[in-house]
C-alpha cells in the first residue's frame, strides 16, 4: 500500500513525486519508458520555473549539468527589435533549456533521494477502483493500491481517460512544429515572427542550439510531405540572419516535428485522483510554457493536499481546491498562447511592441509578461497608454 501513486515520470510527475515524498508520504512512481529517453520539447524553463527548481535544490544540479544560463532575449517582427530579459524572480533572472534526457534523470533522482520508490519500463495497464473511487493501478501484471492517484501520462493520459476527467475547455489545433539541433548558432533566446510563421532558437547542452519553426495547423499535410525543405524555407524568408548563421553546417541529429498541439483543459482531479502538467492541460507548445507550467501545477498540488492525504473529506476539498486553482492559475497564458500561435501579426500588437521598444522599462515588464513573471494586463502601464493612445 502507498500513499500516492504517480503515473509518468517527465517534468511534471517527478516533480510531483518529489514534493509530496518531501512531504512524508509514502509515493510510487512509474513510467513506462526506460529512463533517460528523450522526448519532444522545446526544452525552455521560464524564470518562474528556474525559481521553483531553486527551491527545490535541483537547481543547482542543472546548472552544473553544462545547460547554460540564458539571460537575453531578442524578438525581431517586421521593423520591430525588442532586447530584454524577464524581472528575475527569488533572485534569478536566467532562464535554462536543459535537454530532456539530463533534466527528467535529474528531478526524479531527487524524488528517489526524497524517498520515492521509482519503477521505468512499466507502462499501467488500467485504474483501480472501490465504485468511483480510484484505488490503484494495474502495472506489469501487478495491482499497486494508494490512498490517491497522479496522472502526469501526457495529453493522451490513460489516467485521465479511466477516470472519465471532463474537458473543460477545448480549442482548435493552431500550429505544427519542427525542430532540430545545430552546433553553435546561438548564445541567447532569439524569436523572429513572420506572417504565418515563428521561429525560434535556444541555446542548450554541449554547445548545441535547437532551432525550431512553427507553421500554421492547415499547412501540415504540405509541410510534413518534405519537413526538411519546408523548415529550412521557414528559417531562410521569417529569420534571415539566423538562417546565414547555418550557412555550411549540418543538423547535429534528424528532424522531430509535431503536428498534435493540442489546447484544453481537463478537470484535475476527482475521487482519489489527480492530473498534473500535459493531462490536466495542453496548449500549443510557441510560448515555451509547457515545463515551467507542469513545475507550478506539481507544487499547487503538494501545496493543496498539505497533510490532508488521511483525511477523506478533508483530501477531497483540497483536491477540488487544487483543480479550481489550476484553472485559474493558467487560464489568461492559455489565451495568451492562443493569440501567438494564430500566426498573425496585427497592426494595434505591433504598435504595441514599437512603444514597448522605446522604453527599457517598458521592455522588462514586456520579457515579463511573457515568462508568466506578471500578468499581461501589468504591462500596460500609464506609460505604455500614453504612447498607444495619447
Amino acid at each position: 500500500m502507498h500513499d500516492v501513486i504517480v503515473v509518468g515520470a517527465r517534468v511534471a510527475g517527478a516533480s510531483t513525486a518529489l514534493l509530496l515524498a518531501r512531504a512524508g508520504y509514502r509515493v510510487l512512481l512509474l513510467e513506462r519508458s526506460a529512463f533517460p529517453k528523450d522526448t519532444l520539447s522545446t526544452l525552455y524553463i521560464h524564470q518562474p520555473g528556474v525559481a521553483l527548481l531553486g527551491r527545490w535544490g535541483v537547481l543547482d544540479a542543472v546548472a552544473a549539468s553544462g545547460c547554460p544560463p540564458v539571460d537575453r532575449v531578442t524578438y525581431q517582427v517586421a521593423d520591430v527589435r525588442l532586447e530584454g530579459c524577464s524581472r528575475p524572480v527569488d533572485g534569478r533572472r536566467e532562464a535554462y533549456a536543459p535537454r530532456r534526457t539530463v533534466l527528467d534523470p535529474l528531478l526524479v533522482d531527487a524524488a528517489v533521494a526524497a524517498g520515492a520508490e521509482f519503477r521505468d519500463g512499466c507502462a499501467v495497464e488500467e485504474l483501480l477502483f472501490d465504485g468511483d473511487r480510484v484505488t490503484g493501478v494495474r502495472c506489469g501484471g501487478r495491482e499497486e493500491r494508494a490512498v490517491l492517484v497522479v496522472g502526469a501520462d501526457g495529453m493522451r493520459s490513460l489516467v485521465a481517460a479511466q477516470a472519465r476527467a471532463a474537458t473543460l475547455i477545448e480549442d482548435p489545433e493552431l500550429t505544427c512544429a519542427y525542430y532540430t539541433y545545430w552546433e553553435g548558432v546561438a548564445d541567447h533566446f532569439e524569436l523572429y515572427e513572420a506572417p504565418g510563421r515563428w521561429i525560434g532558437a535556444i541555446p542548450t547542452h554541449d554547445g548545441s542550439t535547437l532551432i525550431g519553426a512553427y507553421f500554421p495547423q492547415s499547412e501540415f499535410p504540405r509541410v510534413r510531405a518534405d519537413a526538411r525543405a519546408a523548415y529550412l524555407d521557414a528559417v531562410r524568408s521569417a529569420a534571415p540572419a539566423l538562417a546565414g548563421r547555418l550557412a555550411g553546417l549540418s543538423p547535429l541529429e534528424r528532424l522531430y516535428g509535431t503536428g498534435t498541439q493540442r489546447n484544453f483543459f481537463r478537470r484535475a482531479s476527482g475521487p482519489g485522483w489527480a492530473l498534473v502538467g500535459d493531462a490536466a492541460h495542453h496548449k500549443d507548445s510557441i510560448t515555451a510554457r509547457g515545463i515551467t507550467d507542469s513545475f507550478r501545477q506539481a507544487q499547487a498540488l503538494a501545496d493543496a493536499i498539505g497533510t490532508e492525504l488521511h483525511a477523506p473529506g478533508r483530501l477531497n476539498a483540497a483536491l477540488d481546491s487544487y483543480a479550481e486553482g489550476q484553472k485559474e492559475m493558467l487560464i489568461d497564458d492559455y489565451h495568451s498562447t492562443l493569440t501567438v500561435a494564430a500566426l498573425e501579426i496585427h497592426r494595434d500588437r505591433l504598435a504595441m511592441l514599437r512603444a514597448v521598444a522605446g522604453s527599457a522599462e517598458l521592455l522588462e515588464r514586456y520579457f515579463s509578461s511573457v515568462a508568466g513573471v506578471i500578468p499581461v494586463e501589468e504591462l500596460y502601464t500609464p506609460e505604455l497608454l500614453e504612447a498607444l493612445y495619447g
